[in-house]
């Protein structure tokens, strides 16, 4: 779980502690189908898990091994359980456990909620351990992840043959890249995963979500595959029991390091997506174009300058046409009236960009904007401090097309018609040789694109959708190479003046898919219909969150 930025005691030991319904709801999981000899219990915390343990299933269980780093929360568990002989509560590291006295144990259920300690908080004797605990297990080296992608990874190593594990964990093991090698082990080694998201966040003083990783070890049956699936619940009130009472629907685990998101699709969905992405007819972002960041300026204050701002310090000769904000883009192309009116509009519409040598030689209206900004501390910064000259941002370039990286729907994708540049708020494309970027435009404006762009996304807390450059790489295009040119331009009108006069955009859906899905690529209106729905599904989960977030702050 992402922590808050003040470096609080809670931050450093990584504790926020599971709800009592949620800890019920994993051990109600783990006993529902019988006794449990062993288990163990990674980070005990202030014993949630431990008492529902005791509470509920005194009976059903031989002994339970809970292992707390701080002496503090340990004592409140040993007190919890004074006079149960089942439960041994030791007070210490558990990454030192797993060393030291841990490693040839097996344990027939792990239950708990593992800290959530960024790598800068730990020792190093601990990024060790995490390291080689990934490496045993198949997984690249890695000392710069969070604790709790290592707690999980021993914890599955401890399990016994037929063994169940249930974690509190954060729901970026669904969808960011760190995590890829966290779930192609996980599709490995158990045999059936239930992952359960909720619509509302279940930690009340924390933005963002977690999932419930419930897994079982054990063999599968001659030509069967492991099984998955995602149940979404509507807040942690819902019990396992009523989830048992309902009809889950598991799919085959495909071993590939692919985000979990899809399996939030049915299997005939999944189905859809399989076969375009092994039909002819599709492409990638990634045989088309190189996605790039947009400029990382340092400070977007200093650089992105108004029509104001450019008179008063005469910086016109050092400034270049800049697409700053997703509000800049009025259609899919960003023309020079589009930049006038954004300049017009007191917008902070130009890059000043300084030359790469000593200030001493610049003209006085610069020389006084960069004193200035000397003056007011805007020099200062990581990365104006890795520069040699710090008003000289390297890397700029006027690329053929910019791809929003945060967004509400979908991300504007825009063809750059002036030669102008964009902050890292825009990811910018630079197409192949030979592309037809006029083409490669419309291809990205249809269901199935936007369904892929759901999919090879990631949402936080707030709704918001975000999607990096190697993730844009894998989204799905349909291949327009073919298509006669005066559609393309036809439908490239309609789309850019849909966009730009906030049309419907189910509308303008209903049109494109038709023209280019079903008419130009043959495809039947069920599987256009497929994606269409799979891009709503995944696009309302993510609002909802946005819904809650404005609803938490009344």
């Amino acid at each position: 779980m992402k922590l808050l930025d003040e470096n609080t005691a809670q931050k450093l030991r990584g504790g926020y502690y599971t709800p009592e319904v949620l800890a019920d709801f994993i051990t109600y999981w783990a006993f529902h189908d019988g006794e449990k000899n062993k288990i163990l219990e990674p980070s005990c915390g202030d014993g949630s898990f431990i008492k529902s343990l005791t509470e509920n299933y005194q009976d059903d269980f031989n002994n339970c091994l809970a292992v707390e780093l701080f002496e503090e929360e340990a004592d409140k568990v040993r007190a919890l359980t004074r006079d149960n002989d089942k439960v041994k509560v030791k007070n210490g590291d558990f990454f030192s456990e797993y060393n030291y006295n841990l490693k040839n144990e097996r344990f027939d259920l792990i239950i708990g909620n593992p800290p959530y300690i960024r790598y800068q908080y730990l020792t190093p004797e601990q990024r060790e351990t995490q390291s080689n605990i990934l490496t045993t297990n198949g997984m690249k080296s890695n000392k710069l992840i969070n604790a709790w992608v290592s707690f999980l990874v021993a914890s599955v190593e401890l399990l016994e043959e037929n063994g169940k594990i249930g974690m509190v964990i954060p729901a970026e093991l669904l969808q960011v890249a760190y995590a890829a090698d966290l779930r192609l082990f996980l599709e490995k080694n158990l045999s059936k995963i239930t992952v359960i998201t909720y619509e509302q966040l279940v930690f009340p003083d924390v933005q963002q979500e977690v999932v419930l990783l419930l897994g079982e070890k054990g063999s599968v049956e001659e030509n069967e595959q492991n099984k998955i699936t995602v149940v979404e619940l509507e807040n942690s009130e819902t019990t396992f029991e009523e989830v048992r009472n309902t009809a889950v629907d598991y799919k085959p685990v495909d071993i590939t390091k692919d985000k979990w998101t899809k399996y939030f699709l049915s299997n005939t969905e999944i189905g859809a997506v399989h076969s375009v992405i092994n039909s002819d007819n599709f492409v990638t972002f990634n045989d088309i174009a190189k996605v790039d960041i947009g400029i990382t300026t340092g400070n977007n204050k200093f650089f992105s300058v108004t029509k104001e701002t450019v008179e008063k310090f005469d910086l016109s000769e050092t400034t270049l046409p800049l697409i700053g904000r997703s509000a800049h883009a009025h259609g899919i192309f960003y023309t020079e009236d589009d930049w006038e009116f954004n300049v017009n509009k007191g917008l902070p519409a130009q890059l000043a960009q300084f030359p790469n040598e000593q200030i001493t030689h610049f003209p006085e209206g610069y020389k006084q904007y960069i004193k200035e900004a000397e003056e007011n501390g805007q020099s200062k910064g990581y990365k104006l401090g890795l520069r040699k000259y710090w008003y000289h941002i390297p890397s700029v370039y006027p690329p053929d097309a910019f791809f929003l990286r945060r967004n509400d729907s979908f991300p504007k994708f825009v063809l750059n018609d002036i030669n102008a540049v964009s902050t890292d708020t825009m990811h910018r494309i630079r197409f192949y040789e030979g592309i037809n970027s006029r083409k490669a435009l419309l291809s990205y404006y249809n269901s199935i694109t936007l369904a892929f762009t759901e999919m090879e996304g990631r949402s936080y807390g707030g709704g918001v959708l975000e999607v990096l450059p190697g993730e844009v790489e894998k989204i799905v295009l349909p291949n327009l190479n073919d298509l006669d040119d005066e559609v393309t331009e036809r439908l490239l009108e309609y789309v850019d003046h849909s966009i730009r006069n906030d049309g419907n955009t189910d509308d303008m859906l209903d049109r494109i898919d038709r023209e280019v899905l079903i008419n130009y690529l043959g495809l039947d209106e069920d599987t256009v219909l497929i994606f269409r729905n799979i891009w709503r599904k995944l696009m309302h989960r993510r609002n909802q969150r946005k819904k809650i977030k404005k609803s938490n702050k009344k």
